[in-house]
């Protein structure tokens, strides 16, 4: 045995405390007929939606050793979800038969089947089912490999007491769940008002002294033309007097999608920059770039060679399109450098503009529902267009205020990650 169990205790196997061990039917399922069919796939999440369980012509006659009682056992027997188990409860339809990939087990009068399902989700379980399993593509469990799991059995007194006990604990662990998804969705909340604060001059204090956002704006390009912040509309917020509105293209030395490369299956000197580099939990990884043709390096221009504080955007894909990065060098690790694939598209700001900053502004809501509610396309493939992002709004501070809100943004980031990590 695997450990030790009190004196009162004693190791059974699954049969010895059985009085049914049996599969299911083979019959398909069907929108009308006298039997509901319960199938692996209708049970999720330890539970079972009756009203969309099928139903079966199984004839009434052969139905009796397969019709399913609250306190009944099932198992999936094969596949993916092998050792998966069911209580099934009160809800059981009156007649609910279950479908051949099932195995039924129904448990003696003597045996709690509550203190057996949860004995059948424990770790000395799953180490049982794992072993007993055949085949490797698909595994299996059949109705005998399964009746020769041992089980520690206590008496029934003690039973009740560990269901009892273990069903509290449960409902307290769902709580705590339930609340780490509320806490986890507030966090969100709380990162994206920081942003929102950030970007509509409410996060940190106004200095009198800095020098007003036009003054730097004329430095980027003499010529520029300051418009009353007055004029932009569907801004959400209002700025203070020293920052100044303008368009994203001012603003920018570079701003472009990449170009489609051409690839080697077998060098692996000069990685390209994809989608899939735009990390969905945050940061960027080349871990699976892929990379190009070293004959074709000479075609690429320095430009797209991609520079400490490039704000990387992609530009396509559905459930990535508008996925904002800022990238660093260090990212590069031993490569000599990376270059963009013709679905990111490439920010690169004028010195004066602080990148960090830059890219605040650019996940923030404002910036991002303006991005997703301006792409092109179909629902399967969106497209953000680069002239979308030439006419994006952005709110520039003086440049002494940009580093203030880029320090204070990353010192509460860092408090809300680590409440984040200790959820």
């Amino acid at each position: 045995m695997p450990f030790e169990v009190p004196e009162s205790w004693c190791w059974v196997k699954v049969a010895d405390i059985s009085s049914v061990i049996v599969y299911g039917v083979s019959e398909s399922a069907k929108s009308e007929g006298k039997f509901k069919l319960l199938r692996i796939t209708d049970i999720q999440d330890n539970a079972v939606n009756w009203n969309t369980v099928p139903y079966t012509d199984y004839p009434e006659s052969k139905s009796e050793n397969y019709i399913l009682q609250a306190g009944d056992i099932l198992f999936a027997r094969t596949g993916a979800t092998v050792g998966k188990s069911y209580l099934v409860d009160d809800a059981v339809p009156e007649n609910a038969i279950y479908a051949s990939y099932l195995i039924k087990v129904r448990v003696s009068n003597m045996i709690i089947p509550q203190y057996v399902k949860y004995f059948f989700e424990s770790g000395f379980y799953w180490e049982q089912i794992a072993n007993n399993s055949v085949g490797v593509g698909q595994p299996n469990v059949n109705g005998s490999s399964l009746g020769n799991l041992w089980v520690p059995i206590p008496p029934i007194q003690e039973q009740r007491r560990i269901v009892d006990k273990l069903v509290s604990w449960c409902l307290m662990i769902d709580k705590i769940s339930v609340n780490q998804e509320l806490i986890t969705q507030q966090i969100e909340e709380l990162r994206n008002h920081i942003l929102n604060l950030a970007i509509s001059g409410k996060l940190v204090a106004q200095e009198p002294r800095d020098e007003p956002a036009i003054e730097l704006l004329k430095r980027i390009n003499p010529i520029f033309s300051p418009t009353d912040n007055r004029h932009y509309a569907n801004v959400p917020f209002d700025l203070p007097k020293t920052w100044q509105l303008t368009k994203l293209k001012d603003l920018c030395v570079f701003l472009s999608r990449g170009k489609s490369p051409k690839y080697s299956e077998t060098d692996k000197t000069y990685p390209v920059f994809a989608q899939k580099c735009n990390l969905k939990d945050g940061g960027i990884s080349l871990e699976h770039a892929r990379f190009l043709d070293p004959t074709t390096v000479s075609k690429w221009k320095d430009v797209y060679k991609l520079q400490d504080g490039d704000i990387l955007i992609n530009s396509t894909g559905t459930g990535t399109v508008c996925r904002t990065r800022l990238f660093k060098t260090r990212y590069l690790n031993n490569y000599p450098f990376v270059v963009p694939d013709s679905h990111v598209s490439v920010i690169r700001l004028h010195k004066l503009i602080s990148p960090e900053y830059a890219y605040i502004v650019l996940s923030s809501n404002a910036s991002q529902s303006y991005m997703m509610d301006n792409l092109a396309g179909s629902t399967n493939q969106k497209e953000l267009y680069i002239s979308v992002l030439e006419n994006l709004i952005f709110p520039v501070p003086p440049i002494e205020e940009q580093r203030r809100i880029v320090y204070i943004v990353k010192k509460i980031s860092e408090y809300i990650d680590k409440i984040a990590a200790a959820l």
